[in-house]
């Protein structure tokens, strides 16, 4: 299965930068953004101009001639000197979808004038906002204008929707690539526009995980939530704790044989992460969902005894010995450790379905644990189970069920919007769908499209984030098990999540989805075709 790799080549980490696209034998692409849209009987053709998603905030098809990417067309980066690094990072990474031998591309590159697919980075540009840009196509190049380099990424992202799908494809630097002439403005309606994976249930490898990152990278996706603690599994390496892995790594649901990440693993997923402009959260579950721990460590429950390995799938049974001091020194070594490791600067603590503590036992443990993440300079985040406790309001909730955001919204607090019965991606699609949960219900695409944030109970359009779709791993076993789950599905959260909400319209939104499937082919993701979209 092809993952999207960025290659770092040293002829690249200048200013410009020269790519070849050369035309062979291999028949040019259709001019245009995408291939050919095909409406259902009955539906519309898609209004706007292109197969992009998520759907920017402006897009104008302005005629002319296509531009097109040739041996001879070079991108450049136009920033100040202490902001060069970072542009240049933006181009190279889109200049590796193009990639062609460094030598070939020089020598074309003087024998005609280049044609440029510029990338600029200027800061005075502040009604893009820190993820906004501004894109144009001509016949004689393409422009990418943005204040910050996220904005330039995600600029990229929206070119590499114009382009024909063979782009993904290898062997794209033989052959002619078109797109056809076009202005977009965008910037995106929430500043968190997450997923959720969680390994603890079941273990992802490293690679793996990178490769859902670049799938998440291509809907413009800027949170990956990693759910690293369970009953069933610990999952990242704690060095003042090794009993954590050496003991809680050791298994998963079914009996498997678990896993974990090293720091040194983890560290090069956050790094990966923070090159497609994706801050990884961190989130150890407590003090429930806490088996692993207690398995590890004695001294973690009350009646100083460890707790048996657990691979099935009950919630509720677990907790930490909450009235002990060891329990919060536990907490501060985690905690002090994953803020070495997460440069993001969030630590999410969980704290859902604990069912063997009082309301005062638990509020006192959010509390302390609250305490600790601050004075570690990180910023907590809980599932909303905790919005009852004391909460400051820098600590941010994230909402599930039927749980009340008001008492957090009232103090100034911040909200992500993760309602089970339209975000989470473990749910079932349909009757026939084998793979997956249904306890929130059944969730199509049209489910979370036509879904507004604004909508979740006691939240204010001031106190949104932005959301996140979860995918718990019950099921999951393996990467392509989380594809089949997670895509299309993600890709309309995507849109709830960046696109304003006059911009999201089903009908175009299904055609434009349609134009993808042959995108998500090219990459090797194992998706569901959904009877809701007219694939193509």
């Amino acid at each position: 299965m092809k993952r999207f790799v960025y290659r770092r080549t040293a002829a690249l980490a200048v200013a410009l930068l020269p790519l070849t696209a050369c035309g062979g034998r291999a028949p040019a692409p259709a001019l245009g953004s995408a291939p050919t849209t095909k409406a259902a009987a009955g539906s519309p053709a898609s209004t706007l101009p292109h197969a992009v998603i998520p759907a920017p905030m402006l897009a104008e098809r302005t005629g002319g001639q296509p531009f097109v990417i040739d041996s001879f067309t070079t991108v450049t980066t136009v920033a100040d000197a202490g902001q060069r690094d970072a542009a240049v990072r933006v181009a190279e990474h889109f200049a590796a979808l193009l990639w062609a031998p460094a030598e070939r591309a020089r020598r074309a590159a003087l024998s005609e004038p280049a044609k440029r697919i510029q990338f600029q980075l200027d800061p005075a540009r502040r009604e893009l906002a820190s993820e906004g840009y501004t894109l144009e196509v001509k016949v004689s190049g393409v422009r990418i204008v943005a204040a910050t380099p996220a904005g330039l990424f995600y600029a990229s992202q929206t070119l590499r929707q114009l382009l024909p799908v063979s782009v993904e494809y290898p062997a794209a630097v033989n052959r002619t690539l078109a797109v056809a002439p076009i202005t977009i403005r965008d910037r995106p309606r929430y500043e968190w526009r997450g997923a959720m994976l969680d390994v603890a249930r079941h273990f992802l490898p490293l690679r793996d995980v990178e490769r859902f990152i670049d799938e998440m990278a291509l809907y413009k996706l800027n949170r990956l939530h990693l759910h690293l603690a369970d009953d069933q599994g610990w999952r990242i390496e704690i060095l003042s704790r090794p009993n954590l892995t050496a003991v809680g790594g050791s298994s998963q649901v079914g009996g498997g044989p678990g896993g974990y990440y090293t720091q040194r693993e983890y560290r090069e997923l956050v790094a990966y992460a923070a090159d497609r402009f994706i801050t990884v959260v961190p989130e150890i579950d407590m003090p429930g969902h806490t088996n692993a721990a207690l398995a590890s460590y004695a001294a973690l429950n009350c009646d100083g005894a460890a707790r048996s390995i657990y691979t099935g799938t009950d919630v509720g049974f677990s907790s930490l010995c909450v009235e002990r001091d060891s329990t919060y020194a536990f907490v501060r070594d985690v905690v002090r450790e994953l803020q070495s490791l997460s440069p993001g600067g969030y630590f999410h603590m969980g704290g859902d379905e604990v069912k063997t503590l009082t309301s005062t036992q638990y509020r006192t443990f959010v509390e302390r644990v609250q305490a600790i993440v601050t004075d570690a300079n990180m910023r907590l985040i809980g599932w909303a189970d905790i919005a009852p406790a004391g909460l400051s309001s820098s600590t941010i909730v994230q909402h599930w069920s039927k749980d009340s955001l008001a008492l957090h919204v009232a103090r100034g607090g911040k909200v992500i919007a993760s309602p089970g019965s339209r975000t989470y991606l473990d749910m079932k699609y349909d009757n026939s769908t084998t793979l997956g949960l249904s306890w929130a219900g059944r969730i199509e695409i049209q489910d979370v499209f036509n879904w507004d944030p604004t909508l979740v109970p006691g939240a204010t359009p001031q106190s949104l984030l932005g959301v996140e779709a979860p995918l718990w791993s019950e099921t999951v076993t393996t990467i392509a098990d989380a594809e089949f789950l997670a895509f299309p599905r993600l890709a309309a959260v995507a849109e709830v999540g960046w696109s304003p909400r006059d911009a999201r319209v089903w009908d175009d939104f299904r055609l434009r989805l349609a134009a993808h499937g042959p995108r998500l082919q090219a990459l090797g993701v194992n998706y569901y075709r959904s009877t809701q979209i007219p694939w193509e």
